[in-house]
């Protein structure tokens, strides 16, 4: 079998001699299949080093995230446990308040204190603890109200504490008590609905609560007289007066001076004539003083 043999040339350029070479058809086969695959595992490789450098830098972005995720984990972690400790402080001041109080035990969906570690380890979702510190965060919500509700009741007692008559409007003695008694002017039953107490006239007479001045004129029987209105139902009447010092509208604190003391209208000396009455109804004076 003849064998194809290629003769190449070759001429330098400003020589006239002339190289031949004879190449084997078969040799070129060779030399062309190992460019070839010379070629291919070169692309290969290339193709290879393209991807490991994108997997490098996808690892060092992963690394990265996870990092920062570390970070807001473990911050999150200690907002948790903050928070607790807060539900733990509101919790346990609500309760005294509500013991000194005397009140009913908080909302039923109120938590009634919780405490101790995060419930969690490192591995957990953020979301998982993002969960339990917006439901925290709703606790301490609800406690808060729960604070305000309580807030407002004791101002409500605070306020109701003001306007509840309380201590002697007049430095005297007692001459007459609550009750039936006979007329000092007509020697009849009749009911007194309120209590007398002498002093002399001109003698100091206080406001016994919190109030605003709704009457101050001369009323006949009660001579010059000062009606305080103290809100919660809560009236008192001062009469007999020699003087009256306040206005109708007056806003007025306890002990304020209102007037003093005197023998006007229906009295047979110089006396105050006090009354404390709730809703309209005459009370006993003396459970007040």
């Amino acid at each position: 079998m003849a064998v194809t043999k290629y003769t190449v040339l070759v001429i330098p350029e400003g020589s006239h001699r002339v190289r031949r070479f004879m190449v084997q058809r078969r040799l070129l086969q060779w030399v062309a299949a190992v460019a070839l695959v010379l070629v291919v595992a070169g692309g290969l490789l290339f193709v290879d080093y393209l991807r490991t450098s994108v997997d490098r830098n996808e690892l060092a972005r992963l690394r990265e995230q996870n990092h920062s995720q570390q970070k807001e984990l473990q911050r999150l972690i200690t907002s948790l446990d903050d928070l607790r400790k807060e539900m733990v402080v509101l919790a346990q001041n609500d309760a005294k308040v509500r013991v000194m109080a005397q009140l009913t035990r908080p909302k039923a969906e109120t938590l009634l204190g919780v405490g101790g570690p995060p419930e969690v380890d490192a591995t957990s979702e953020i979301t998982d603890i993002q969960r339990q510190i917006d439901q925290i965060r709703q606790d301490i919500d609800l406690r808060r109200e729960s604070q305000e509700e309580l807030r407002g009741f004791l101002n409500d007692q605070r306020s109701l504490l003001a306007a509840k008559p309380r201590g002697w409007p007049v430095k005297g003695w007692m001459t007459s008590s609550f009750g039936i008694r006979n007329s000092p002017f007509s020697g009849r039953l009749k009911m007194h609905e309120g209590i007398d107490i002498a002093a002399r006239t001109g003698t100091p007479v206080y406001a016994a609560a919190d109030g605003i001045v709704s009457q101050c004129e001369t009323v006949e029987g009660y001579g010059k007289l000062v009606a305080i209105d103290h809100g919660y139902g809560y009236k008192t009447y001062y009469a007999h007066n020699s003087k009256l010092l306040v206005k109708v509208g007056q806003r007025v604190k306890r002990n304020d001076l209102i007037a003093a003391v005197g023998n006007t209208g229906s009295s047979t000396g110089s006396h105050l004539h006090y009354e404390v009455r709730l809703n309209g109804i005459p009370l006993n004076p003396k459970k007040f003083l």
